[in-house]
């Protein structure tokens, strides 16, 4: 029998994912153009402009709340 998992039990991840596709959705409704460009995409999504670091604020959020817990 497979584990209880408790109601408390986040998936960071998808939370992460959860919070950035709402983001891009936000910026598309709210877009004069039809599609978003790569470097407006990367301005919603707080890419830096060094594409060896891809951390994103909701990761940087994320990290943050992971090091207070511990």
């Amino acid at each position: 029998m497979a584990p209880h998992r408790s109601q408390t039990t986040q998936d960071h991840v998808a939370l992460i994912e959860i919070d950035l596709a709402g983001e891009l959705m936000i910026a598309a409704a709210t877009s004069p153009e039809d599609r978003l460009s790569p470097d407006r995409i990367d301005e919603v999504l707080d890419v830096s402009a060094d594409r060896g670091d891809r951390r994103t604020a909701a990761e940087a959020r994320q990290r943050s709340a992971t090091a207070d817990r511990a």
